[in-house]
């Protein structure tokens, strides 16, 4: 006999309970399997006459309702199909909301998706003020819209302005945001949470107030010229943002605006449909494909079935940027306690001001409490000698790319730390065989590769040579997850996985600016691609100097095609670094407006170029792309990495390769092998070797394989 996932508990005050509690599993999820189950439970509570109210609350103990099985959609083979589940979620939760009796739900943990359209359909929501409270709807991101009536909802509760944020980005607010935007009416201690539902069950139905709007927001709100002024607006923002590769928001738009304009019943229905039409689009299944993928590699170890050791203290070496992102990271996310040692005080200072400027931000925007923000800066420490380092169970260094100086720092932490302290290398570029190479602990000794900024940036690789213990990579996985980053094992060689497929594209830019093509134009054909910068413009943010520095290892170890253009020896010599220098491709300083992008034209005359525009947006883009999914392909053949799963989440997290595109396997398939090796191959007798297939691409095309069967 199947366990029910809904019951209902009638207490002495005859306020009813139910509780959603999914067997074996961590997580609440809405399923379409649950409909028969909910339409009993109503009959139930309907025949009961001497009910007073109703709580929803969740019988998980760290979350409320984490959305909706999306898995249920990939059976659709209709759009009319997938529709049907929209309107049986609406249908479902029009029932709740015409209960005669109040509802109201009692909200603990993650309230996303279904969970919140859900909680929106109760006639009022408390929620527990504990950090693990999160309330929003993210179905954007899957390339889809909220389907069970999120749409109009929201924006009846919070104003128009604030859903359309909350619905177009995927945004999450925590209890005390939600609070103020008008989404909760109460928000309590999680140990009060059940009673502070069933005291406001017990006072009956609220009345549904409008929400509060200052006078711009009465302006534009309520009177029709303003509506239009609003959703013209955020069509070109969307637009801009975009740039048309993602249908969901401006589905999103029409829908609301329906919704404003012709009623809640045409918004629904309106709602269903467009969410039906997204679920069959080629992007949507890309989105989701990618989140399939996420949740898979959290199951995930990286070693089998090897179990990591505890990570109970860590260390930094180094308090540059990357240093001091990595100990912000350790102590936010993971709640780890971390000891930063950097040859004087000013690096360990400069490490130490770096966490609390993101502190405080989270804290002046309520995101945090300043108990909390304080608590987590005194996880932070600093050393300029190894004082405190004998019991780190891992140690992530991030000095200079420098060989030497790394193989130090190994042989330092052997003396200073444990037998079974893992000793994590921060490194681009440098092989960790190399590394570990006079190691007496070559197997405690791994590759950690972050992305800068550490606290923006969601992937890391970790880099395993051929000595490194299951122990240690299940280990250092583990930690990598905890600092809340999405982990890749990657196999060692120079510039692992994304540094390698991301030069080749680089470089090709670089041709092509060589070539004549304008900077700017250049970045924008591959924004528009779908990438978040373009290439010249990552250049400048990472800096010229970074590049100059790995070209010459990966050339080294991996030939001719790596060789960068000269443009770099140039532009250095120039001291142009980028950025950080506030010289290079872009202007920087007092005389540019924030947020304006200005090439500095002096660059061209440097270079010894004269922009001539010849190409236009897409061969500039292919000419880049088919670089990266060509050296792409090649890592997979070499076993760099471990399937085209792990490639595209690398891609995508660690470098923003369009995520509605799914990666690049996932692309290949799309274009077919055989499209791919025609265009490289021309590509190559024009312009040389560097466009020569793969050939594992080459045996993929004769045999018309794809990457995803």
């Amino acid at each position: 006999m199947t366990s029910k996932t809904f019951s209902l508990q009638v207490r002495d005050d005859q306020v009813g309970v139910i509780t959603m509690d999914i067997a074996g599993e961590s997580m609440n999820v809405l399923k379409a399997a649950f409909a028969d189950e909910i339409a009993a439970l109503l009959l139930e509570i309907k025949a009961n006459t001497a009910l007073k109210g109703l709580v929803f609350i969740s019988g998980k103990p760290d979350s409320f309702i984490a959305g909706a099985d999306i898995s249920m959609l990939d059976g659709c083979k209709t759009a009319d199909e997938a529709t049907a589940i929209g309107r049986m979620g609406q249908q479902m939760f029009d029932q709740l909301e015409q209960l005669p009796i109040p509802l109201v739900a009692a909200i603990h943990g993650p309230c996303l998706g279904g969970g919140l359209e859900l909680a929106m359909a109760c006639h009022a929501r408390v929620a527990s003020s504990d950090n693990k409270t999160v309330l929003g709807l993210p179905e954007v991101q899957l390339g889809l819209l909220p389907g069970s009536g999120g749409t109009q909802r929201l924006p009846r509760l919070v104003g128009l302005q604030k859903a359309l944020d909350m619905i177009l980005t995927g945004k999450q607010l925590r209890a005390a945001q939600a609070k103020k935007a008008g989404l909760l009416d109460e928000v309590v201690p999680n140990s009060i949470l059940l009673e502070a539902a069933v005291k406001r069950a017990l006072k009956g139905k609220p009345q549904r107030e409008q929400p509060k709007l200052n006078l711009v927001g009465t302006a534009l709100e309520r009177t029709a010229v303003g509506r239009n002024v609003l959703f013209s607006q955020a069509r070109k923002q969307t637009l801009k943002k975009t740039h048309g590769n993602y249908p969901a928001p401006l589905k999103i738009l029409d829908v609301i605006k329906t919704g404003v304009d012709d009623g809640i019943r045409a918004g629904l229905e309106a709602e269903a449909k467009a969410f039906g039409e997204l679920c069959m689009t080629k992007k949507s299944a890309a989105l989701r494909s990618l989140f399939f993928a996420t949740t898979q590699m959290k199951k995930e170890s990286g070693a089998g079935e090897t179990k990591p050791n505890r990570v109970r203290k860590a260390a930094v070496l180094g308090g540059g940027l990357m240093g001091g992102g990595i100990a912000n990271v350790t102590a936010t996310k993971a709640g780890i306690p971390v000891r930063i040692k950097d040859i004087n005080a000013q690096g360990i200072s400069n490490a130490l001001k770096y966490s609390y400027s993101l502190l405080e931000k989270k804290f002046k925007r309520r995101f945090i409490s300043k108990a909390e923000m304080q608590k987590q800066l005194l996880l932070i420490t600093g050393t300029t000698d190894y004082s405190g380092f004998h019991d780190a169970d891992i140690v992530v260094e991030a000095v200079f790319e420098d060989l030497a100086l790394k193989q130090q720092m190994v042989a330092d932490i052997e003396q200073h730390c444990s037998e079974a302290t893992v000793f994590a290398s921060n490194t681009s570029s440098l092989p960790i065989g190399q590394i570990a190479a006079k190691a007496a602990r070559p197997q405690n000794v791994i590759g950690l590769h972050y992305f800068s900024p550490v606290d923006k940036m969601p992937l890391v690789e970790v880099i395993a040579h051929e000595t490194t213990s299951a122990q240690t990579i299940a280990t250092t996985v583990a930690f990598a997850r905890k600092q809340g980053k999405t982990p890749i094992v990657v196999k060692d060689g120079a510039g692992f996985y994304v540094n390698r497929i991301l030069a080749l594209y680089m470089n090709e830019a670089a041709n092509i600016l060589l070539e004549g093509e304008p900077v700017e134009k250049i970045d924008k054909a591959l924004v528009k691609f779908g990438f978040p910068v373009g290439p010249v413009t990552l250049l400048d943010e990472v800096g010229i100097d970074v590049g100059a520095k790995i070209s010459p290892v990966l050339a080294t170890e991996l030939g001719e095609r790596f060789v960068a253009p000269a443009a770099f020896d140039k532009l250095l010599a120039d001291g142009r670094k980028g950025k950080k220098t506030e010289k290079g491709f872009y202007r920087y300083g007092k005389n540019v407006k924030k947020g304006q992008k200005v090439v500095d034209e002096s660059v061209y005359t440097v270079l010894g170029v004269t922009p001539a525009p010849r190409l236009n947006q897409d061969e500039i883009s292919s000419r880049c792309m088919v670089q990266m999914l060509n050296e792409a392909v090649r890592c997979l053949d070499e076993g760099i990495i471990a399937s085209a799963r792990d490639g595209d989440i690398g891609a995508i997290f660690g470098i923003g390769f369009p995520p509605f595109l799914g990666g690049p396997f996932r692309y290949i398939d799309q274009l077919g092998a055989a499209n791919l090796v025609a265009q490289l191959r021309n590509l190559q007798s024009r312009f040389g070797e560097r466009f020569a297939p793969a050939t594992l691409l080459v045996s993929m095309a004769e045999q018309q394989q794809k990457f995803y069967p």
